[in-house]
């Protein structure tokens, strides 16, 4: 009988690197294997354009630190444009102790301040220059598959603008803050030159 027991205890398991509690037994692999493609799903859908078809550009995050008495406080400011592509854009500068709630609270504020702008099919109707602080901003319009010719902080605006085709130019300083604010300034400032010459001359001038 000896023989027997000391057989059947050496055929079990002892529960090795191999077994149930090892790195590739039931423990380990299933649990973080079935992880990672919820995280990349969350991930996507943080990525993924917003339900109502609002385009979202984050410009700028910047860090904020004053030394009080008590210490060393540190803030966070978030740069957040947001159009629906369709002329119609707005920007906010969101302030937070955390980058999410910056985020957050700069483009809620964007949306309550989205203003409508003429469009000319895919460009601008006409050149236009803008100052706000130190930075100036100049767009001009371009042919069909120009493109947007433009950089810093005018191009996020004018991407979800919905502006295609524009050649810019910037001058002054380059503050990213300043230039999302002098290129919403321009944009401010277009105007449709048919119904301007058409105001111009009253209501003797033919409207077709």
């Amino acid at each position: 009988m000896a023989p027997d027991s000391a057989g059947s205890s050496a055929a079990q398991p002892r529960g090795g690197r191999g077994g149930g509690r090892g790195r590739g037994g039931d423990r380990g692999g299933p649990a973080t294997g079935g992880d990672r493609p919820q995280r990349r799903e969350r991930r996507d859908r943080q990525e993924s354009p917003d339900e109502s078809g609002l385009i979202e550009r984050v410009v700028q995050i910047r860090r904020v630190s004053k030394v009080t008495s008590g210490g060393r406080h540190l803030t966070f400011n978030a740069m957040v444009v947001v159009g629906d592509g369709q002329g119609k854009v707005g920007a906010s500068l969101g302030k937070a102790t955390a980058v999410p709630d910056a985020v957050r609270k700069g483009t809620l504020q964007a949306r309550k301040a989205m203003k409508p702008f003429q469009l000319s099919g895919t460009t601008i109707p006409h050149e236009v220059v803008a100052k706000f602080g130190a930075s100036i901003v100049f767009l001009r319009p371009a042919m069909p598959g120009t493109g947007i010719k433009a950089g810093g902080g005018i191009r996020p605006v004018l991407e979800a603008a919905g502006v295609r085709d524009v050649l810019t130019k910037a001058h002054g300083a380059r503050s990213m803050i300043n230039s999302v604010k002098a290129t919403l300034k321009a944009l401010e400032q277009l105007r449709d030159p048919k119904a301007s010459i058409a105001r111009r001359r009253g209501e003797s001038a033919p409207t077709a």
